[in-house]
């Protein structure tokens, strides 16, 4: 019979704070209780089991090696839910609520207009536009199946049914089709660029995109005019010294109205263009 005592929860979380950031330690001890991290700030006095423990230990040496909290918990908040992630999608950041919020913009509510999401990954942007336009049509795309199937997984967690998903090199599974709106948050930090590194364990294709990182928006802005209807908007995601770059991709591919947003720290992050003819 084992006797070894074993140790409160705060007496584990001050030992955790130690060796990872507190609000992780408090996360990742949630999870491996299945609590709620409100529900540690009750508790702090429970006993942990050793199995819960084991779990968490498992997690705290993953999270001090740098893996994300994210794809330790499976989870991540994005606009107004909480969407599964895995090692084959990109992690949702917050600054991408910026290209959802101009994407709502130019979609007027209860209007059943054609959205299309290029390298959707986790469903982030698709989900969040179908959920806010119910009469809507979305279509999301990527090339991995293995992001595919967690955008799906999303989709029947939320309960979004105004989705489709296809599997396919940006705008290519689309034919002839044409759309009111195309969305993307492609690849765009340089292949050499530093900053990879502390992003190593997301899926390299969804991050970097050539010497400069513009060749997949290139891609984008050649090919999106014949696959947005007259009037349809592109709007792109992009990296905060890319505004006047994109800008001039979008120009030279005959788009109108073209400007670049920034987001709430005052950088560059989506340029958009209409096509008019």
């Amino acid at each position: 019979m084992d006797t070894t005592p074993r140790p409160r929860l705060d007496a584990v979380l001050r030992e955790a704070r130690e060796r990872i950031d507190e609000v992780d330690a408090r996360v990742l001890l949630a999870h491996a209780l299945e609590r709620s991290s409100a529900w540690l700030f009750a508790h702090g006095n429970d006993i942990i089991e050793a199995d819960a423990l084991d779990r968490f230990e498992t997690l705290l040496a993953r999270r001090a090696r740098g893996e994300p909290v994210a794809y330790l918990t499976g989870r991540r908040a994005f606009w107004s839910f909480e969407l599964m992630v895995s090692a084959d999608t990109l992690i949702p950041r917050p600054e991408t609520e910026l290209l959802v919020e101009l994407a709502l913009e130019r979609l007027p509510a209860g209007s059943e207009s054609r959205v299309a999401d290029l390298g959707t990954g986790s469903g982030a942007i698709a989900l969040a536009l179908a959920h806010e336009r119910p009469q809507a049509r979305v279509v999301a795309l990527d090339v991995s199946a293995g992001a595919l199937d967690i955008a799906r997984a999303n989709a029947r967690e939320l309960g979004l049914r105004n989705l489709e998903f296809r599997q396919g090199d940006w705008l290519q599974p689309l034919a002839d089709e044409r759309f009111d709106l195309i969305v993307s948050n492609p690849p765009y930090i340089a292949d050499a660029d530093p900053h990879l590194d502390a992003l190593r364990y997301e899926p390299a294709p969804a991050l970097s995109s050539g010497a400069d990182g513009l060749d997949a928006i290139r891609i984008i802005a050649g090919a999106a005019p014949a696959h947005l209807r007259s009037g349809g908007w592109l709007l792109l995601e992009h990296g905060w010294d890319q505004g006047d770059a994109v800008r001039a991709l979008l120009q030279a591919a005959g788009f109108d109205s073209v400007e670049t947003r920034r987001d709430l720290e005052h950088r560059d992050r989506v340029t958009l263009g209409r096509r008019t003819h």
